[in-house]
């Protein structure tokens, strides 16, 4: 399966919704399911990752329309098919400034507590099948801006992928 089976160009202004992953292990004893299963993204040299049953689809960047009165890692909304959908600038969310976005840079389409929200990110880079027992609990040595919004931590082949907990995103912004 490659990334390119779901994400068009990101010069593309059209999006193509992902498709159900259907794993290679359903109806196996302790299989692995869908819910086992991330998209993996980059924002600078850090990997983060959302459950993919949560992701809706993937798009390039477009132009949003910014909101006067919101918090400055809400960059704006979006209309996706008449749906007007709030961008979080996920560097910006974790502290890091403003993400200075480009065509290349794409939006994470997510579900979050019935809320349809998109993420900014640099690019996807994967989906990863993981087992839960593979999640590794954050390490909370101090207090950091960033850690209250990761779930856990998982290692893949050659990199550490942060989990982000999408409902710790909006506590304290979208109602």
């Amino acid at each position: 399966m490659h990334m390119s089976d779901f994400v068009l160009p990101a010069s593309s202004a059209e999006t193509r919704p992902i498709a159900p992953v259907e794993s290679r292990f359903s109806g196996e004893s302790g299989a692995q399911t869908a819910a086992n299963q991330l998209i993996s993204f980059a924002i600078g040299d850090d990997q983060y990752g959302v459950d993919i049953m949560s992701v809706r689809e993937i798009k390039g960047w477009t132009a949003i329309t910014p909101l006067p009165g919101q918090p400055e890692y809400v960059r704006g909304v979006l209309n996706l098919r008449g749906v007007i959908v709030p961008i979080i600038d996920l560097r910006c969310r974790f502290g890091q400034g403003l993400t200075e976005a480009t065509p290349l840079h794409i939006v994470i389409v997510v579900q979050i507590e019935g809320k349809t929200v998109g993420l900014l990110g640099d690019r996807v880079l994967d989906i990863v099948s993981l087992d839960a027992v593979e999640i590794k609990p954050v390490p909370r040595i101090a207090q950091s801006h960033k850690l209250r919004f990761l779930s856990g931590l998982v290692t893949d082949d050659t990199a550490m992928i942060a989990l982000i907990d999408l409902a710790s995103l909006l506590s304290e912004t979208i109602n």
